[in-house]
């Protein structure tokens, strides 16, 4: 299967602080990759690499195709900004039609099929700061889709989002995968990293990578979240007040 990701030695550096370290990945075509680890651990960082907005220190980090879409967390919109539901997912057309270019019938193709995968469809003329915080978070993944790009990077697209919001985009992940395309996602939760094919654990250097039943163990959590990681039974708890307990 082809590579849609690779990266070889990755290290981001601010002066002397490291971000990202040590980081060796290869992610297949058509799979999908959660990114987990505690707070500055350097998730966000390297999606940022990734979509070409953090330079590398040292290494190479290389996506094949155009560029990623990348997707960053919802944040509050100011109020006086006027832009709508459908203005704000159009944007995803403009790396390929440019600042200027005229809209075509396939964009606007584009733009429909993401908001009704997203469910936002009914939403188009609500303005963004109208919105709660998970339709706001769907409207900015369809944006991402709208873009039609290989490789969509998500950074923690369903944190502290509503149990109807988070099933979509959950399911949206799986549904890009099986269309072809390449999902990398940060996470806080254990069951969402289990979802994917593969997990890299960060704590700013790569821990483990690969198949979720081995790099999600119990000696490699501890290594990453130290006394943050409780046992119940078989299963496992992330106990740090950032995070997600519903694992």
């Amino acid at each position: 299967m082809p590579v849609a990701i690779n990266t070889q030695d990755l290290h981001v550096a601010y002066g002397d602080d490291v971000a990202l370290t040590g980081v060796n990945i290869e992610v297949p075509a058509a799979s999908s990759l959660a990114v987990i680890g505690p707070n500055g651990s350097g998730k966000s960082t390297l999606l940022g690499v990734l979509a070409g907005t953090v330079p590398s220190t040292s290494g190479s980090a290389v996506v094949e195709g155009p560029a990623p879409a990348f997707v960053l967390q919802s944040t509050e919109v100011d109020k006086s900004l006027p832009i709508t539901v459908r203005d704000t997912v159009s944007l995803g057309r403009y790396p390929s039609l440019g600042l200027f270019g005229r809209f075509r019938g396939e964009d606007r193709s584009a733009v429909d099929n993401a908001m009704r995968r997203l469910a936002i469809d009914d939403l188009e003329r609500k303005q963004l700061h109208e919105l709660s915080g998970g339709q706001r978070q769907r409207v900015l993944i369809a944006q991402g889709l709208a873009q039609d790009a290989d490789v969509l990077l998500l950074d923690e697209p369903v944190m502290g989002l509503d149990v109807t919001s988070r099933a979509i985009i959950l399911d949206l992940i799986d549904e890009e995968v099986e269309d072809g395309r390449t999902v990398v996602v940060t996470t806080h939760s254990l069951e969402e990293a289990r979802r994917c094919d593969q997990v890299l654990l960060l704590d700013t250097n790569a821990i483990a990578v690969g198949p979720p039943a081995a790099v999600l163990t119990e000696t490699h959590l501890r290594q990453a979240f130290g006394g943050g990681v409780l046992r119940v039974g078989d299963q496992f708890i992330l106990d740090d007040p950032h995070h997600d307990h519903s694992h």
